[in-house]
């Protein structure tokens, strides 16, 4: 049973619309705010916390999203709720249709996510990140992976977003309990010794797990049978170069990836900035672009390095499209039949293909 049901109405200020998912902190849903429509709505799971504690919880995401960075979230506001457990804080930031890095990743089924799209928003994380670390003190955003991490479309193209900061500040995330395999995954072998070890360089190391799993569909130093990742030793493993993997990966980017996840963290990129600066030097190899959407892991069931998910449904998800489809020939709806037709991607994969070309379209304002 969630938090809150479908169509409770919140504060007299937000309708709840529907769930969307939930992480080790918080259930998500889509809402409707009474003046400034659609947004996303994060209920904490830590029962009998008041306004000023979800405050200071929110100190840091709130201060990054003032700067308003195109990378970074925007948390609009904060305030408790009666739920089903009691009560609960709860904050609101933008919605992104396209979901979750992890939902993107998935949605790509069989085959890899090219690689030009990886570097792409592997570099808009770090422009968000850097900012972050720039901040004095640096701001340390300590849960780094996939699920916190937003993906979609807007007028300019793929738009990625960091969300969360700030939140693993006030428990250990190396004792959290994930619906999939996460946290544990994306944190530097320093974590592991001691919990209160975080840096920029272990931002640092989370985002190059991040980048070695949108490339391989592997995590690194880990098998994608391990049920846990609490065995230290893995780190003592050579690192698979990401090219013996995906043979559109180049050794320029397997070279950016062992820095990235040099197991000793004085050896890696020391903040997201310098990170960025090799992933801005990155040129995609043209003679294999037309490669990309021919390479593609070793099976259907690729997609299991976060474990397993719940089978995608191709007629729901069509179902979507053709409701998408039908919205953006009504005046002035084409951004609710975009934020449709994204939510339609990570249900069915191969839709993304047949139907991101609208999405694109419709971002842009055009409709045909």
């Amino acid at each position: 049973m969630g938090l809150v049901t479908e169509g409770q109405k919140i504060r007299n200020k937000w309708e709840v619309e529907r769930f969307l998912g939930e992480g080790a902190f918080a259930e998500v849903y889509r809402v409707r705010h009474r003046f400034f429509g659609r947004q996303a709505m994060k209920i904490l799971k830590l029962t009998g916390i008041t306004v000023e504690e979800i405050e200071e919880v929110l100190a840091e995401a709130v201060l990054l999203s003032r700067l308003g960075h195109p990378n970074i979230i925007r948390v609009f506001d904060a305030d408790t709720t009666e739920t089903s457990r009691g009560i609960c804080g709860l904050f609101t930031m933008e919605y992104v249709a396209g979901g979750s890095l992890e939902q993107f990743w998935r949605s790509h089924g069989a085959r890899f996510v090219p690689v030009e799209t990886v570097v792409e928003i592997m570099r808009q994380c770090c422009r968000g990140l850097a900012v972050a670390h720039s901040e004095d003190p640096p701001i340390i955003h300590r849960d780094i992976k996939p699920q916190n991490i937003l993906v979609g479309h807007d007028n300019t193209g793929l738009r990625v977003r960091v969300s969360d900061f700030g939140l693993a500040k006030h428990v250990n995330p190396l004792t959290l309990h994930a619906t999939t395999r996460g946290t544990r995954s994306f944190k530097g072998p320093e974590a592991f010794v001691d919990y209160q070890s975080d840096s920029c360089a272990g931002d640092v190391w989370a985002l190059g797990s991040t980048m070695y799993l949108l490339l391989t569909d592997r995590l690194p130093y880990a098998e994608s049978n391990e049920v846990d990742t609490f065995d230290t030793d893995r780190f003592k493993r050579p690192l698979i170069p990401p090219s013996r993997l995906n043979l559109n990966v180049d050794p320029f980017l397997d070279q950016i990836l062992f820095r990235a996840l040099a197991v000793t963290p004085k050896d890696r990129y020391s903040t997201a900035k310098e990170l960025l600066a090799d992933l801005s030097r990155w040129m995609p190899n043209r003679r294999k672009a037309h490669k990309e959407l021919k390479e593609s892991s070793n099976s259907a069931e690729s997609k299991i390095a976060l474990g397993l998910h719940s089978s995608p449904h191709e007629g729901e998800a069509r179902k979507m499209a053709d409701q998408a489809l039908d919205l953006a020939r009504q005046h002035g709806r084409l951004t609710e039949a975009a934020d449709m037709m994204e939510e339609s991607f990570n249900r069915w994969p191969e839709l993304r293909e047949e139907l991101e070309y609208w999405v694109k379209l419709w971002r842009k304002g055009m409709s045909v």
